[in-house]
This record gives structure tokens, C-alpha cells and sequence, in this order.
């Protein structure tokens, strides 16, 4: 699937952008969170120009306030802060760039900064985590080389043999030990975190395909206008197509977490990082109904029995 036209892979232009940050004696912008925004931006539902994203309010706040707590973790010692810092830093570029006027440009710089705000303190939220994410603090906590793919995998196969106690303890502890902001939500050990958790990873992963595919539709219509052939993936089997874009969904969430987890959790690990089915959701939510259905309306007392 490396066919230029299908271009599943993102192809940001960070280093571009870096480039044009220096020559202007810029503050400098850390890389991963440049290249986390621009690849995010691009693969939402705005608009492109030259390889751009095109900014508009919504497209800042669906970036920081509705996408980036599902796939970032930031790095250790990484300001979470950088992540607006990254976005203003584009929203001056594409001003030079005559693709915004200033006001515009003004507008969306300060939405960009109290939204970056908002978006480092989600990033913390313990009930806002994906499984990607968790594990990744699970395994920087463990002291695990995370560039090491055999150490991550060994890490994993020991904490499958703990009992699942075990296993919410630790996730728990995370928020004990100040590396997640804790919420009042009943915890890990209430059934409903584990639940939301897992549809939350699911429905990530999801829109990054389609965000995947999406992207490489754009460069195929433009193929049909000039007459030319399909890619030979698309010519025959489209499931060929959607398990490239399968795969490289979970292979770029490993870029923004730990290279390689978010498919060892899928293809080696799924008890590790369950994905709750329609059934499992209906039964949860049906037992949240009746326990609220047993609690007394207010100022209402419930007579003994």
C-alpha cells in the first residue's frame, strides 16, 4: 500500500514548518507534538491547500478540546502545553501564507491558547485515557525501555499473568501517584472506567481509519477527473484496502504512544485492552437504569420494609 495516490501513511510537513520557525527567530516548537497536530488536522473532516490544513475555529477546538486526549501521550518532561503552542505556531505560518487575514489570525490564536489549556488538563483526566495511552504510562512507570519492542512485549506477557485485581491496582495507582488527575467516577474497580475506556480506544481507532482512507479518497477523485486508472490495491478487493488502512491506523497511534503497542494490544493482547461489543454496552447500560430506577427521587423516602 505505498502507492503515492493512496498515501495512507501521513506525509506532514513538519520540518517545513520547523524550518520557517527558525528562519523567523521563532520560539522553537517541540517536533512530536508538531507532527501529532498537523497529521490530526489533516486526517479530520477540514479542508487541505498545498499539503495544509486549512484552520477555522472548529477545526482548532475539534483538534484540542474532542481529539487529542484519544491518541496523545505526551512524553516524559514534555510541557502538555505544546500541543496549543504547536497550533499557533501553524496559524502564523499559514498568515504568512495569505491563507488567513489578521483577524482571523488573531481570533483563532487566542482560541488556540485557552483551548491548549484545555486540552493539557484532559490529557491528565484518569477517565479520559484510551488503552494505548494507559499502557504507555504503565510501562514508563515500570521503567521499560519503550524503544525497545521485545522489552515492551516481555512487560506485557507478565502483566497478563496478574490477576485482574492486580492489574486494576496498578491502573489506579497511576492516579495515586499523581500521573493521572483522579475523577470522581467511581474508579477503576466500579466496572464502568474499564467499559468506557475500551469504547472510547475502539471508536479511536476507528476514526483513524476512516480519517486514512478518507485522505486517500481526496487523491483518488482527483485521478478519476484526469482519467486515470485506479491503484491495482483498489482494483480488485476493497478489504485489502481497509485492512491497510487497519493497520496503519494502529501503526500511527504507536507514534503518538509507544511504536508497536497499539497492535500488540489488538493482535496479541486484546485481554489486556478489551474492546466491549454492542451486547456487553446494552448490559452495562441496563444495569445502570436499574439502579437509578431503585434510588429515591429527591426528598422522596423510601419506606421500610
Amino acid at each position: 500500500m505505498e502507492d503515492e495516490d493512496l498515501r495512507l501513511a501521513p506525509r506532514t510537513k513538519a520540518a517545513e514548518l520547523l524550518a520557517w520557525a527558525e528562519a523567523e527567530g521563532r520560539e522553537p516548537v517541540a517536533e512530536s507534538p508538531l507532527r501529532a497536530v498537523l497529521a490530526l488536522l489533516e486526517l479530520g473532516e477540514g479542508r487541505m491547500h498545498d499539503g495544509w490544513p486549512e484552520l477555522t475555529s472548529a477545526a482548532v477546538e475539534h483538534l484540542l478540546y474532542e481529539r487529542l486526549y484519544l491518541y496523545v501521550q505526551p512524553e516524559p518532561g514534555q510541557d502538555p502545553l505544546a500541543y496549543g503552542a504547536a497550533v499557533r505556531l501553524l496559524i502564523d505560518h499559514r498568515r504568512s501564507a495569505k491563507r488567513l487575514n489578521a483577524k482571523r489570525q488573531e481570533r483563532l490564536h487566542a482560541e488556540a491558547e485557552w483551548q491548549g489549556e484545555v486540552a493539557a488538563g484532559l490529557l491528565r483526566r484518569a477517565d479520559l485515557v484510551t488503552w494505548p495511552r494507559l499502557y504507555t504510562l504503565l510501562l514508563r512507570a515500570a521503567g521499560v525501555d519503550t524503544a525497545d519492542g521485545e522489552a515492551v512485549r516481555a512487560w506485557l506477557e507478565g502483566f497478563r499473568e496478574l490477576p485482574e485485581e492486580e492489574r486494576l491496582v496498578a491502573f489506579a495507582a497511576l492516579e495515586a501517584d499523581g500521573v493521572l488527575d483522579p475523577v470522581d467516577d467511581g474508579g477503576w474497580e466500579a466496572g464502568g472506567r474499564t467499559l468506557a475506556v475500551g469504547m472510547a480506544t475502539d471508536g479511536a481507532r476507528r476514526l483513524l481509519e476512516q480519517g486514512l482512507m478518507r485522505r486517500s479518497y481526496r487523491n483518488l477523485a482527483e485521478l478519476t477527473a484526469l482519467g486515470r486508472p485506479m491503484p491495482e490495491e483498489l482494483a480488485g478487493d476493497f478489504g485489502a484496502f481497509e485492512e491497510a488502512a487497519a493497520l496503519a491506523a494502529l501503526e500511527l497511534a504507536g507514534t503518538w504512544t509507544v511504536p508497536g503497542l497499539p497492535e500488540l494490544l489488538v493482535a496479541e493482547f486484546p485481554e489486556l485492552a478489551p474492546e466491549p461489543g454492542p451486547a456487553e454496552i446494552d448490559a452495562y447500560l441496563a444495569g445502570l437504569d436499574a439502579a437509578w430506577a431503585e434510588e429515591p427521587a429527591d426528598g422522596d423516602e423510601r419506606a421500610p420494609e
